[in-house]
């Protein structure tokens, strides 16, 4: 068993306007886009698991031609809020990045 991690280049999460985030994985090669994608661990749902939303507000995009996957969701807090603890939106990938991923 590996982490996400592992298999990327580029894992990272910013804004997409002041009411989304928008996470980027980019995949070092080929084989790890295909294992973690063949992996199912990463996919729309665990998306909405993972960060405790529903199904239908995850937009996910598997960019193999790019070795990328993109996915966007509602933040709970929109950018600038007094509640807001990243303003930015550049600390909401960390669950990503440890999620486990089984290895061939």
């Amino acid at each position: 068993m590996k982490e996400l991690w592992e298999f990327t280049k580029l894992i990272r999460s910013k804004n997409a306007g002041p009411f989304e985030l928008t996470f980027d994985i980019m995949f070092k090669d080929a084989d790890c886009f295909d294992q973690v994608m063949k992996s199912g661990k990463l996919s729309a749902e665990a998306i909405a698991e993972l960060y405790k939303i529903e199904l239908g507000q995850v937009q996910f995009f598997a960019i193999k031609q790019l070795l990328t996957v993109k996915i966007s969701i509602p933040r709970r807090v929109f950018s600038g809020d007094v509640q807001d603890t990243d303003v930015y939106g550049g600390q909401f990938h960390g669950p990503l990045v440890r999620m486990a991923v089984e290895s061939s």
